[in-house]
């Protein structure tokens, strides 16, 4: 087992972020600290991304602290580009990540030190910076007759772009942005397609302001205080109204029907006798935070969720989650690494090391 002040659990945008801090701190990389990832490469959750997301699809994307991303191809998937990104990233800045590890448990350990189990052996740790988000945790809703339909299955997870539907009968569930991105593609490929959704999609006109985000943000921090599952920052401010969805809008293929009742073996039914046939059910129906290796710390409310103090978790000041509720944005996982390394120093400097 390893001793070190700091364990940082995820090299997305919120650790790395999270990560650069600790080095601004005076703490060393595998001296001091570790960035443990499970991803087989740079790149976070964008890695995984499906190919016909190019980077000049991509929303708000904010550079990591230190480093510009600059002269990008706006054509190029952004798997590839935000990976090179996150790969330079990691180099220029020594972060020396640790992958791919596994992190399975973080439990109370001895003398006041947290225990985080891994694939590469036991840290002793004083803090932990969570940063793992919501890629691994796909939200699969259940209805009645799923398991009858003779079709396919998948989620916005595996999406493998659209040309894979070519021919077939699709149906997109869910009302985010990528699910209508889904289906504006898809239905260039596909024989048919129908967009189905919980509640009525919010298209907003004009630019996203600095105001716009700033409530967007505070109505998820409001949810965090009170213990409850976050809501994603995205899942507020409603759909940006561009060219592409203003076509879909008069083509008709953004014309959204009301969550259907069950699943069939050949399709959806409502309860007033509506029925779609499809080959395809596309589940765009988000994620949840990837945070039960946490679970041994009893971190979460009655509400379901973990109460933060910033980005403190309030059942253990020892514990940081970054990339969770209002820092689950790109340029909130950058201020919210700061914030968790500036707590932990506090942290570190009240608490000696052989504590």
């Amino acid at each position: 087992m390893r001793d070190v002040d700091v364990v940082v659990v995820g090299a997305g945008q919120a650790g790395l972020s999270g990560a650069y801090h600790l080095r601004r701190a005076g703490l060393e990389p595998d001296r001091d600290f570790v960035v443990l990832d499970h991803a087989p490469r740079p790149g976070g959750a964008w890695q995984f991304r499906w190919p016909s997301l190019t980077y000049g699809k991509v929303h708000g994307m904010h550079a990591l602290p230190g480093m510009e991303l600059v002269g990008a191809d706006g054509s190029r998937p952004s798997s590839e580009v935000i990976g090179a990104y996150f790969t330079e990233y990691e180099e220029r800045f020594g972060l020396r990540v640790h992958r791919p590890v596994e992190v399975s448990a973080v439990r109370e350990g001895e003398g006041g030190r947290l225990l985080v189990e891994t694939s590469e052996g036991a840290y002793a740790t004083r803090a932990l910076i969570n940063a793992t988000g919501t890629w691994d945790r796909p939200f699969w809703p259940r209805y009645p007759g799923q398991e009858t339909f003779r079709g396919r299955q998948l989620h916005t997870a595996n999406y493998p772009g659209p040309e894979e539907f070519a021919g077939q009968r699709v149906i997109v569930v869910g009302g985010g942005a990528s699910g209508t991105q889904h289906l504006l593609e898809i239905a260039e490929h596909a024989a048919d397609t129908t967009w189905v959704t919980r509640s009525e999609p919010v298209f907003r006109e004009g630019p996203f302001t600095e105001q716009w985000g700033r409530d967007a943000v505070a109505l998820v921090e409001e949810r965090v205080r009170r213990g409850l599952p976050p809501r994603s920052v995205v899942s507020v401010t409603g759909l940006p109204m561009n060219d592409a969805v203003r076509h879909g809008i008069a083509s008709g293929v953004l014309d959204r029907l009301p969550m259907f009742d069950r699943i069939t073996p050949t399709g959806v039914a409502w309860a007033d006798g509506r029925t779609v046939d499809a080959d395809v059910i596309l589940w765009a129906t988000g994620f949840r935070a990837a945070i039960d290796h946490l679970a041994p710390l009893r971190l979460r409310e009655s509400g379901g969720g973990v109460a933060l103090d910033g980005t403190r978790a309030v059942r253990d000041e020892r514990v940081h989650l970054v990339g969770y509720g209002p820092s689950a944005s790109t340029i909130g996982a950058n201020r919210a690494g700061r914030a968790a390394v500036r707590e932990i120093r506090a942290l570190l400097g009240r608490v000696p090391s052989g504590a």
